[in-house]
């Protein structure tokens, strides 16, 4: 890579701009999800979404020496925006986790009362409803 491509303080500046944005969106999850509510998700916005799938392609074609070539207050600012991206990210990937174990432990206990329900109380038992039928010969012996 030459020089030129080496020093490149716009596309860190995107990148910079691009993360603190999505730590806001995933910051106001998080905060959402301690309530308890699923409705209100910034990252179900697709402006997020499409800026999060912006931010995931710059960051693949993102070369280090790219980084450590940039003016150090800028290098720095990289530095602390990509670690805090990197906790929040963990953060709400962890909130996410415990949403969906809780929801989905809900559904397997509805599932399971559902199936006590419905299963015969008695296995061997005579059914409820169920009148027997007399044999013919108890009726034999009831006539004589």
């Amino acid at each position: 890579m030459s020089t030129e491509t080496l020093n490149d303080t716009p596309r860190i500046e995107r990148l910079i701009l691009m993360a603190e944005r999505i730590i806001v969106a995933l910051e106001s999850d998080i905060a959402v999800l301690k309530d308890g509510r699923t409705a209100g998700l910034a990252t179900n916005d697709p402006e997020i979404q499409k800026l999060t799938a912006i931010y995931g392609r710059e960051a693949q074609g993102f070369d280090l020496r790219i980084a450590q070539a940039a003016p150090a207050p800028l290098r720095q600012r990289f530095v602390a925006i990509t670690s805090k991206f990197r906790e929040v990210l963990q953060m709400h990937a962890r909130m996410i986790a415990r949403v969906k174990n809780a929801s989905e432990g809900m559904i397997r206990a509805i599932a399971a009362e559902v199936e006590r329900t419905h299963a015969p109380s008695r296995t061997y038992g005579p059914r409820p409803g169920y009148a027997p039928q007399s044999s013919g010969a108890m009726v034999f012996n009831k006539v004589v």
